[in-house]
């Protein structure tokens, strides 16, 4: 007499569990990242609302990269890269954590399967899992691009000096409260939303395309390589605009109103930005820094969603004895 034995379904992985997983492939990517992030931080306050883009302190990122190693050494390098670890945790915990719980509420809500890849729901899950994040890391992403913008040798833009990411969140707290830390939280999620919105369903329509026409297994590094790295493109194409102004509102000077408010001297907001450097700089303007920018995001992008897959594989086969 034959029996037939079922095989228990794995527990799909907890939001709790991705938020974790997607923070911590994050962080080893940002390691790696982070330094190109300082260049396009600079490159992109360079100029800041001078007419024809002003006079050049860096002609372009090799050049950052030069003479920030020359006058600043492997601190100046790898400036903000405190604070963008624990930024990376909440925002990209946030943008893999949620995004597939987001996804298949929203599926169901419009009467589809939750397993579903539709490219409306995919785009709102990724825009909203990334506001999320967006917000949550406010503050740490302000503090990372003032100290990254901050030079001893070779100022750009507004200088912000802090001994360590604990001074400079009592330092601003001290200065303005609660609104100093969440000053551009507008810009960060209007830039975390548009790169949100395009990097998870276009990493995962590229891996789908990929397994589903044969070109390459579900389970090989070579798959998530190639769809992180289409993916990055993507992200890198909706964002640079919005980048630019979040790197300027996070970094312009403010000064205190006669009625107490503290507000920011060059902007209002970061449509105000895009307007203003518009007018200064020509839309060319908004791209500053995009070199280095793809730079970052390229690599960030791809480490980060390589190391998420690889982690997450690991993980199941460590708690389920399988790779899904």
């Amino acid at each position: 007499m034959s029996s037939t034995a079922t095989t228990p379904q794995p527990r799909p992985l907890s939001t709790a569990e991705g938020f974790l997983l997607g923070g911590v492939a994050a962080c080893i990517a940002v390691t790696f990242s982070n330094p190109a992030e300082v260049a396009k931080t600079r490159l992109q306050l360079q100029g800041e609302l001078a007419k024809g883009g002003g006079q050049k302190v860096y002609r372009n990122v090799l050049d950052v990269f030069a003479k920030t190693w020359r006058n600043e050494g492997v601190r100046g390098i790898q400036r903000g890269l405190s604070p963008a670890y624990a930024y990376q945790i909440l925002l990209n915990g946030s943008r893999l954590g949620f995004y597939e719980p987001i996804r298949h509420a929203v599926n169901r809500a419009v009467g589809l399967s939750p397993s579903d890849q539709h490219p409306v729901t995919s785009v709102f899950a990724g825009a909203a899992s990334g506001a999320v994040g967006a917000s949550l890391g406010n503050p740490l992403f302000l503090i990372k691009a003032r100290m990254q913008a901050y030079s001893p040798a070779l100022p750009v833009g507004a200088q912000h000096y802090y001994k360590s990411s604990w001074d400079a969140l009592r330092t601003i707290y001290q200065k303005e409260k609660l609104r100093g830390l969440v000053r551009g939280i507008d810009a960060a999620i209007l830039r975390t939303a548009m790169g949100s919105s395009v990097q998870l369903p276009t990493y995962n329509w590229t891996k789908n395309q990929l397994v589903s026409r044969g070109i390459l297994p579900a389970n090989s590094v070579w798959t998530y390589l190639a769809s992180s790295s289409v993916s990055g493109l993507c992200v890198l194409a909706m964002m640079q605009p919005a980048d630019t102004a979040l790197t300027r509102v996070y970094n312009q000077p403010t000064h205190r109103l006669h009625s107490g408010k503290i507000v920011g001297t060059l902007y209002k907001n970061p449509i105000d930005c895009l307007w203003k450097t518009f007018k200064a700089e020509g839309p060319l303007g908004w791209y500053k820094g995009s070199t280095a920018h793809f730079l970052r995001i390229a690599p960030h992008t791809i480490i980060t969603l390589t190391a998420n897959d690889i982690l997450l594989s690991t993980y199941k086969k460590l708690r389920h004895g399988t790779v899904q």
